[in-house]
């Protein structure tokens, strides 16, 4: 399959469609049949639901479906992240037990790394997991955990090794969201949303097997979802969208939208809004002051060599070549384009952008877009974080100084004790 042409496969996929596709059928038996042919991860390894396509070949069939208006695998949430990290990093137990129904939407995940005592140190995590024998006994606390309140599995990062370096005593588990001991809070954001969640594990446990790769392993693990978490930042390629055919298929695909992508709905307001930006210069004819227009053009020139940021990255994807910087500027980028955006707003709609509700401009959006857009610089890593590793890994600068080399338990934190 992987030495066909392109024409080829589209030709194979449309015969498949053609033979098999009915709006009608139940979507988790329908994701399961993509599942069982391939055609729903076709650049899947055949022995874990795919066909060892090429990218680039994946990609035809993704057009080929949108041609057909045939649903696809389930994408949505951070079902993604689990997928490609388990992929990666999981044993068969891992790939058997949970990616079909990843692929089929059954299960919703989240990702519990953020902590509030470590800010932006993701390997100063205090939540620890102590093997009693049997099992890890899970006890902390994480924060910013988007779905953690409708997530089947969590995607847990603990320290399960106080006596190495702080890098070295992290542990990457599966954890289940659902059992006693997991108690989930949402957060009310300053923009009126509550994505997020802060959890509490006490005494939560977690069977040997849910243990992903080595014991003290969990940091080079974390990189690998963090890497995939900030390619996607670019274009939030993680949404989804409901469709306005008609069909048992596309309502039960809609209802699931509406649930995993709820946490979703103000992210293109924290991304700036860069699509509203020139009809509201134009409504208002602030395109006349040639401050404004000379800002909206600086504007447009970072979305585009940002968009050139992240066809790097797809490309870098498509030749098979691991998860690098790229992930990190597209994630800087989309940074300096929000904040950007929202300075333009400002200049754009005055004193009224800081008006919610009916009374301001667009309804109050351009008001939740000004306190939305500082979580782009926060949420999966912070900006300096990005700049760390692009002077490290890009430019080849030496590494900052570190004090907290020596074993965690004696580096100084703001909370939890060994």
């Amino acid at each position: 399959m992987s030495e066909r042409s392109e024409a080829e496969v589209r030709a194979e996929v449309r015969e498949w469609l053609e033979a098999h596709w009915d709006p009608d059928r139940p979507l988790v038996e329908w994701r399961n049949m993509l599942a069982d042919t391939g055609w729903g991860v076709p650049h899947w390894p055949r022995e874990w639901f795919g066909l060892g396509l090429p990218v680039p070949l994946s990609q035809a069939v993704d057009e080929e479906f949108a041609k057909q208006g045939a649903v696809g695998v389930a994408k949505a949430g951070i079902r993604h992240l689990a997928a490609a990290t388990l992929l990666e990093h999981g044993d068969d137990f891992h790939k058997e037990r949970f990616l079909r129904r990843i692929l089929t939407g059954e299960d919703t995940w989240c990702q519990l790394f953020s902590e509030p005592g470590s800010g932006s140190d993701l390997a100063g995590a205090t939540t620890r997991a102590d093997f009693d024998g049997q099992q890890w006994v899970v006890n902390g606390q994480k924060v910013w955990t988007t779905s953690a309140h409708h997530a089947q599995y969590g995607l847990l990062l603990a320290r399960t090794d106080w006596d190495v370096p702080k890098h070295q005593g992290l542990t990457y588990f599966v954890l289940d969201m659902e059992q006693p001991g997991v108690e989930v809070h949402q957060l009310r954001q300053m923009n009126g949303h509550a994505s997020f969640n802060q959890v509490f594990f006490t005494d939560a446990r977690i069977p040997p097997e849910y243990q992903v790769s080595e014991t003290g392993n969990g940091w080079r693990v974390a990189m690998t979802t963090l890497a995939h978490e900030r390619r996607g930042a670019d274009g939030l390629r993680a949404h989804a969208f409901a469709s306005e055919r008609v069909g048992r298929i596309y309502e039960e695909e809609a209802r699931e939208i509406a649930t995993i992508m709820e946490p979703y709905k103000w992210y293109p307001q924290r991304a700036g809004r860069v699509d509203l930006v020139l009809p509201r210069a134009r409504e208002t004819s602030r395109l006349d002051d040639p401050v404004v227009r000379q800002e909206v053009a600086k504007l447009l020139t970072l979305v585009k060599s940002a968009e050139w940021t992240a066809r790097r990255a797809r490309a870098a994807q498509e030749q098979g070549r691991p998860q690098g910087p790229e992930g990190s500027l597209g994630k800087l980028a989309a940074s300096h384009v929000a904040r950007a955006a929202a300075r333009v707003h400002t200049l754009i709609s005055g004193a009224d952008a800081m008006l919610s509700g009916d009374d301001g401009p667009l309804d109050g959006l351009i008001a939740e877009i000004l306190v939305s857009v500082p979580a782009t610089s926060i949420a999966g890593g912070t900006d300096e974080i990005q700049r760390n590793i692009i002077a490290e890994r890009v430019l080849g600068m030496p590494k900052e100084p570190r004090m907290d080399t020596g074993p965690f338990r004696d580096v100084p934190r703001n909370v939890g004790s060994s």
